[in-house]
């Protein structure tokens, strides 16, 4: 391995990281469903990684088809350009549409009172709420929930800006085996990346004394969301 080889690497996970990490789009919104659906850690690694290959894997293929056609860096660069703003209304708007729900099914499952009598005359109340009454249900049901798959869809439809130089410069000098490694190295670095991130995370959450909230889960992940979209739509992230 040459010089050059070696620099482009480096250069390749560097950019993957610090890519991933500035960018709370990918990681933040798969913390706050994990924590709003109750998931389990294996599921909620499982779920990061499918989104992280669809994220890199849809640049990949754009890649290809322009080495193929021999279209130019910057038409491809500009592409991914377009699609990174269509993205961004996306997530924006799917994070406000899911702050309203949450904040919807927050007033329905506020916690009430109910009267309980017993045949000797006694009568006592409790307080509760419906909400896991309605997660059992579901469960019960077998339905299926969307919202998780328009969150992959996003992100299957937003672009590694970073990856289509990275991978183009090897393919201009048809090395395969160049174009094959910096590949490998962008996407196992990002979907590690993430999936780090989301984990560590969950899983310091999960010692927080957070019961209380847990009514407001949803409100939190869709405000979240949203933060993500406004931070993607007016800075840049």
């Amino acid at each position: 391995m040459n010089a050059e080889t070696s620099l482009l690497l480096v250069t390749t996970l560097s950019l993957a990281f610090f890519h991933t990490l500035a960018g709370p789009d990918h990681y933040l919104p798969f913390i706050v469903i994990s924590k709003a659906r109750n998931w389990s850690m294996k599921k909620t690694f499982w779920f990061t990684v499918l989104c992280g290959l669809g994220h890199v894997g849809s640049s990949i293929i754009l890649g290809i088809i322009g080495i193929a056609l021999g279209i130019a860096v910057s038409s491809i660069e500009l592409w991914e350009g377009q699609r990174g703003s269509i993205v961004s209304i996306l997530l924006l708007a799917f994070g406000f549409v899911y702050l309203i729900w949450g904040i919807f099914r927050a007033v329905k499952n506020r916690p009430h009172k109910h009267l309980h009598h017993h045949g000797n005359g006694h009568v006592h109340e409790h307080e509760h709420t419906h909400s896991e009454e309605h997660v059992h249900v579901h469960d019960q049901n077998k339905k299926v929930n969307i919202t998780p798959w328009i969150l992959f869809t996003i992100f299957v439809f937003g672009p590694c800006e970073p990856l289509i130089p990275l991978v183009m410069y090897p393919a201009a000098q048809n090395n395969v085996w160049l174009t094959v490694a910096v590949t490998s190295v962008f996407t196992i670095v990002t979907i590690g990346t993430m999936v780090t991130l989301v984990l560590l995370t969950s899983k310091g959450i999960s010692f927080l004394p957070v019961k209380k909230l847990e009514r407001y889960n949803h409100v939190i992940a869709g405000a979240t969301i949203l933060l993500c979209g406004v931070g993607m739509v007016f800075f840049g992230l």
